[in-house]
């Protein structure tokens, strides 16, 4: 099947970038009720960075915690009902965080202009109307949700995105700057995610030259980042970590995921593990599916003295191992990018179980 998919309309790339936000917004700011909405990680309330937002005095910040927990569909509808209620219709919605908060500007714009609950929507072109302008400006790079047509959400029932092609941002501001404060746990954490897209689309039924030229130039740019000779924690490596994120992220756009993303939503959705650190936590142990990948990716893990656990399963009981793989068992999509189209005769609920019995 060929995929028409949509693009980020504007992208601007570069340090000191961030500074442009007013000058892109302002012919913006006519629509609507002019207003604009801040979504920024709680990370940054009360630092100086808040400071060079160029806030109005009628927009609203509004500062999200995602340290303890992915996004939620009660988190979107209770955003959007106070926004509308409080305020109206904003001119747009702006992001200003990791994969988290991009999903979750990226999703409240759609529900600002959708009745109902998110919930409704978690799926393919569910969406019925364009949501509000949206811009996504991240300050760690790895997830590539600044590019994705997808706004995941963990529901009462499943983890599953709001996907459509009205979800992707019509701006982003890719700064390398805003990246440096970033811990060296998660700079390596997110930055695997992006290493680990690519591996899923190039080790696919779904992988084309499209998508291979988007995946082979961001695995580039992850090996300069964290295995070759200037590997590392520096300016030139952010700057490449944070391009590597959008084409592993575009790669995505006309491939798709795999086993390991399969897995990592049963950890998110049950366990609540972070998306990127989960990805971690059971790629190294898929080597007989993505055996070139998952050496590499160990090579990485030894270079960056990083310690991921082990031996995870012998503390979960059978229920909850069989709750991750109801999870990761209604995610076909996944299992036919790894598998083809006869991933059935190979993936059933018990070898789901099996796979995260190794970790």
């Amino acid at each position: 099947m060929h995929k028409n998919f949509k693009n980020i309309d504007k992208v601007v790339f570069g340090r000191g970038s961030f500074a442009m936000l007013d000058e892109i917004i302002a012919p913006i700011r006519k629509e609507n009720n002019k207003y604009f909405v801040f979504v920024v990680d709680n990370y940054f309330k009360g630092k100086d960075f808040v400071s060079r937002i160029p806030l109005k005095p009628e927009d609203v910040i509004l500062f999200e915690d995602v340290d303890t927990h992915e996004p939620t569909t009660e988190q979107i509808d209770n955003l959007r009902d106070k926004i509308l209620s409080e305020k109206g219709l904003p001119s747009g919605v702006i992001g200003i965080g990791g994969g988290s908060i991009m999903d979750i500007a990226k999703a409240v714009s759609l529900m600002l202009t959708n009745e109902g609950s998110s919930t409704l929507y978690q799926g393919l072109n569910l969406i019925k109307k364009p949501g509000v302008y949206h811009l996504g400006i991240p300050t760690i790079s790895g997830t590539g949700a600044e590019c994705s047509s997808t706004a995941v959400l963990t529901g009462p029932i499943k983890k599953l995105g709001l996907k459509c092609e009205w979800t992707v941002f019509n701006q982003v501001i890719l700064d390398p700057e805003l990246i440096a404060s970033v811990s060296d746990e998660w700079w390596f954490n997110t930055g695997m995610d992006t290493y680990i897209h690519c591996i899923e689309s190039e080790n696919g039924t779904l992988n084309n030259t499209f998508s291979h030229a988007y995946a082979e130039q961001a695995l580039s740019l992850c090996r300069d980042v964290f295995l070759n000779e200037r590997s590392g924690r520096s300016a030139e490596n952010d700057d490449k970590l944070m391009v590597a994120s959008l084409m592993g992220g575009l790669s995505l756009s006309y491939s798709e995921v795999g086993v390991c993303h399969a897995l990592s939503y049963g950890l998110s959705k049950i366990l609540d593990y972070r998306h990127c650190y989960a990805n971690c936590v059971a790629f190294q142990h898929l080597d007989d599916i993505y055996t070139k990948g998952v050496k590499e990716f160990k090579q990485m893990i030894e270079k960056h003295k990083i310690q991921l656990p082990k031996n995870l399963s012998e503390d979960w009981s059978d229920e909850t191992i069989t709750k991750m793989a109801e999870v990761a068992y209604k995610l076909p999509h996944m299992c036919h990018q790894a598998f083809g189209e006869n991933w059935k005769n190979t993936v059933n609920l018990e070898y789901i179980k099996a796979l995260y019995k190794r970790l």
